[in-house]
């Protein structure tokens, strides 16, 4: 007989969760269905202005020595980025050719990239022109 009465208490429980996760489910799909709306730029009126003076020229410039544009910020792929990803696609290696080809630089600049990656331990060479994933 307590067989039966545990029975039925893990299937009271199963419907519990079963109800919870419905729950969930419905939540879940409301967050997905919401896609995050972009707000419109409000276009502020413009001003007409006179045209600005240019400084004169006894003035001193100001001094941005030091500080850096605020397009630092973006990451750079560099050529060197470039060939290393291409060499990556090819297991048995990749040849100077090959690299022309895929990435457009010319061979003195696939020269200077291979250096510079052999350098970052990132590429070795097994065969003249020849190079592979370290």
């Amino acid at each position: 007989m307590t067989m039966q009465k545990d029975l039925k208490a893990i299937k009271k429980e199963i419907r519990a969760l079963s109800k919870k996760v419905e729950k969930i489910y419905a939540v879940v799909s409301k967050l997905k269905k919401q896609k995050p709306r972009k707000k419109a730029a409000k276009s502020k009126p413009v001003k007409k202005t006179a045209a600005k003076k240019s400084a004169p020229e006894s003035t001193p410039a100001k001094k941005t020595a030091g500080k850096k544009p605020a397009a630092a910020k973006v990451l750079k792929v560099t050529a060197a980025d470039t060939v290393f990803a291409v060499i990556k696609e090819f297991k048995n290696g990749a040849n100077t050719a090959t690299l022309v080809e895929k990435t457009g630089f010319n061979p003195q600049k696939i020269y200077d990239s291979v250096k510079i990656l052999k350098k970052k331990g990132l590429v070795k060479s097994p065969e003249k022109g020849i190079y592979l994933k370290a």
